[in-house]
C-alpha cells in the first residue's frame, strides 16, 4: 500500500478507526511525522489532539537505527539486541541520551506552547505515528501514556513490518496499522511525498484543534458593537440554548486563547451559547496600559451585553479570566439583574475595588491551590461581595491551570454555575 502524502495516511487511517469514535478517544501524534497524520485522525473521529513527546535513541553511526527511546515522564526503553549487535558502548548511550533529552524537553515546550496538556487519566487513548520502523519510539509512547493513567492504549500507524507489529501487540491494548509489508527498509518508502515535517507545522496543527476543539458548537464571526468600537468576536448558540455566556479576556489574552476556548467548549456541550470576543481593537491592545484600564473594560463589555440583548433573549453570564474578571464584577455591579452569574477563572476582582459591593449576580471565585498571591486576592473579594458567592481551590493549580485536568476542573465548576443560575430548574 502507497500512501500520497501523511494528510491521505491520516485519512485513510482515521476510516480504519472509527469503531472507536464512540469510545470519546483523546488523540496523540508522536512529533514531528505523526502529528499531520494524527490531525486528520482526531477531526475525522471528532477527538481532542495533542502531542506525546518520545525521543528515538539512535545508533551514533547510523542515527535511522534506533537503539532504544526515551519520553516524558522519565521512560526509557533500550534494545539489548541492538545494542550488542550494533556495538554500542556505555559512553554512546549516556551521549545519545543527553542529547535527546534536551531536544525531549524543547519540543514539549515549543510545541505546547501556553496550552495544558490533555488529561488522559481514564480515557481510551489513540497513539498515531506516520510509521513504525523498529517499534522502540511507539513503546516509549504507549509506555509514557499508561504511566499519565490512559485506561486503554490503541497505537495506530499506516505501515509498519510485521514483526514490529507483533511485538507491539503485547505492549498496547489495540493495534491499528493499514499495511504490514514483509519487505520492509524504511517508512519512507512507502509514501510518495514523505518530506520532513517542521516544528512550525506541527505548532500549526496543534493550535488550529485546540482553537476549533471537538464538541464546539457552530459559531459565526460577527462584529460586536460597543458603544461605538467594533470588536471581533464568535457567536455560538447551540439550539435551543436556555442562556448564552459572555466571555471577558484577560492579561492581553483574546478570543482565540485555549483555554477559555476549551472552557466554552464544555459550556456549549451542556446547551449553553457563549460569545467570545476581543475587548479591544487591535491597536487598543497594542498599549499595555489598556490591558489594566478595567473600568474601560468594563463599560465596554456592559456595552457588548446590550448588542448581544438585540440577538437572543436568553439569560446572560459572564467568565472573566485575570484582569478579565474585574472587567466582569465591575459591569455586573452595574448590570443588576441583565447578568444572571459570574465565573472568575484565575481572577483580580480585587481590580473591581469599591464594585465589588454592588455586584448582585451569583459569583464563582476559582483558583489554583498553588496560585498564593491571587488567592489572597479572592478571599478579600468574597469578603467584600454581598452577592451568592463561593470560592473554589483547584488543589496543585498554579495561576494558568496548565497542570493536567485543571483545566478539566474548571470547566465542570464553570458549566455547573451558570447551569444552576442561568437555566430553569426542575423543583
Amino acid at each position: 500500500m502507497l500512501f500520497t502524502d501523511r494528510v491521505d495516511a491520516g485519512q485513510r487511517l482515521a476510516e480504519a478507526l472509527r469503531h472507536l469514535r464512540e469510545a470519546d478517544p483523546v488523540v496523540l501524534g508522536l512529533p514531528r511525522g505523526g502529528v499531520p497524520v494524527a490531525f486528520q485522525v482526531a477531526r475525522a473521529l471528532g477527538a481532542p489532539l495533542d502531542v506525546i513527546v518520545v525521543r528515538k535513541l539512535g545508533v551514533p553511526y547510523h542515527r535511522e537505527l534506533g537503539f532504544g527511546a526515551i519520553g516524558e515522564g522519565g521512560v526509557r526503553i533500550i534494545s539489548d539486541d541492538i545494542v550488542r549487535r550494533g556495538h554500542v558502548s556505555e559512553k554512546d548511550i549516556a551521549s545519545v541520551e543527553r542529547a535527546e533529552a534536551a531536544e525531549l524537553t524543547r519540543q514539549a515546550e515549543r510545541f505546547r506552547a501556553d496550552r495544558p496538556r490533555i488529561d488522559i487519566k481514564g480515557r481510551t487513548v489513540i497513539v498515531v505515528d506516520d510509521g513504525i520502523a523498529t517499534g522502540a519510539t511507539a513503546a516509549a509512547a504507549c509506555e509514557v501514556v499508561r504511566a499519565q493513567g490512559a485506561a486503554r492504549v490503541v497505537l495506530a500507524a499506516p505501515v509498519a513490518p510485521p514483526d514490529a507489529i507483533t511485538w507491539l501487540a503485547t505492549e498496547a491494548d489495540e493495534v491499528v496499522c493499514l499495511s504490514t509489508p514483509r519487505a520492509f527498509s524504511a517508512v519512507g518508502e512507502w509514501y510518495r511525498d514523505f518530506s520532513q515535517t517542521a516544528d512550525e507545522e506541527v505548532v500549526t496543527l496543534l493550535a488550529r484543534s485546540a482553537a476549533d476543539p471537538p464538541g464546539a458548537a457552530e459559531s459565526e464571526e460577527v462584529a460586536v458593537d460597543a458603544g461605538g468600537a467594533v470588536l471581533a468576536g464568535e457567536l455560538a448558540l447551540p439550539d435551543g440554548a436556555a442562556a448564552v455566556v459572555m466571555f471577558a479576556h484577560g492579561s492581553g489574552s483574546s478570543r482565540h486563547s485555549p483555554r477559555n476556548r476549551a472552557v466554552a467548549t464544555a459550556l456549549n456541550r451542556a446547551g449553553l451559547g457563549t460569545l467570545l470576543f476581543d475587548l479591544l481593537t487591535e491597536p487598543e491592545a497594542d498599549d499595555r496600559a489598556n490591558v489594566f484600564d478595567i473600568e474601560v473594560l468594563a463599560r465596554r463589555l456592559a456595552d457588548a451585553t446590550q448588542w448581544l440583548r438585540t440577538r437572543t433573549p436568553v439569560p446572560i453570564g459572564y467568565f472573566g479570566a485575570s484582569t478579565g474578571a474585574a472587567a466582569a464584577l465591575w459591569a455586573a455591579s452595574g448590570a443588576g439583574p441583565e447578568v444572571g452569574a459570574v465565573v472568575s477563572r484565575g481572577g483580580r476582582p480585587d481590580l473591581a475595588g469599591p464594585r465589588l459591593p454592588g455586584v448582585r449576580a451569583p459569583t464563582l471565585l476559582i483558583v489554583g491551590g498553588r496560585d498564593t498571591t491571587v488567592l489572597d486576592l479572592n478571599r478579600q473579594a468574597r469578603s467584600a461581595l454581598r452577592c451568592e458567592c463561593r470560592l473554589e481551590v483547584v488543589p496543585g493549580a498554579t495561576h494558568l491551570f496548565e497542570e493536567p485536568g485543571a483545566l478539566d476542573e474548571v470547566s465542570v465548576l464553570a458549566r455547573d454555575w451558570f447551569t444552576m443560575h442561568l437555566t430553569p430548574q426542575e423543583p
